[in-house]
């Protein structure tokens, strides 16, 4: 399947200053407020999101729920429960791509144009940054088509190794020059 290059960017920076449909939130089951991507989030949201989150009683690994954005520039928050690493045989391969899968299906049903993706599992959760970062880029690509209304796909990398990953991973797929 074609990639769409002209609908993927590929930016270094903070999620939290995105002013985008929606922007996807690398949450825990619990959808509590945590640490890293998660933190900064909420952080950046306010009280708001915290209740928000504690209304939507959990969220599976691989599967994902829509809040509002509160105080961020994003009108939504799309809280994606990644994986944890452990090794690569219990299915996180599979659950990594349905966080992307499922986001990009709330983001389409609630008639976004654009959304913003974090590094999911990378931090804390352990997946390697590089298998990571190919599967999102593939899942995306693939997922394109399925959802019109996108018209827009940022991954927001916090630093230049992670940017430089997905920058490649997306060469791979065909949508680098």
């Amino acid at each position: 399947m074609p990639i769409m290059p002209a609908r993927i960017e590929i930016v270094e920076g903070d999620i939290t200053e995105l002013d985008t449909g929606a922007i996807v939130n690398a949450a825990n089951a619990a959808l509590a407020p945590g640490g890293g991507v998660c933190g900064a989030i909420h952080r950046a949201a306010g009280p708001e999101l915290a209740e928000a989150c504690a209304a939507l009683d959990g969220c599976e690994t691989g599967k994902a729920k829509i809040t509002p954005g509160f105080a961020l520039p994003a009108d939504y928050v799309i809280h994606a429960v990644g994986p944890v690493w452990q090794g690569g045989i219990h299915g996180e391969d599979k659950a990594l791509a349905g966080c992307y899968r499922e986001s990009l299906r709330l983001a389409e049903e609630n008639g976004l144009s654009s959304i913003a993706f974090p590094a999911i599992s990378t931090g804390i959760y352990g997946f390697p940054p590089e298998r990571a970062a190919e599967i999102a880029v593939r899942t995306v690509s693939e997922t394109l088509p399925q959802t019109p209304r996108i018209e827009r796909v940022v991954f927001c990398c916090f630093d230049a190794s992670s940017r430089r990953l997905h920058e490649a991973a997306l060469q791979s797929c065909g949508g680098g020059s």
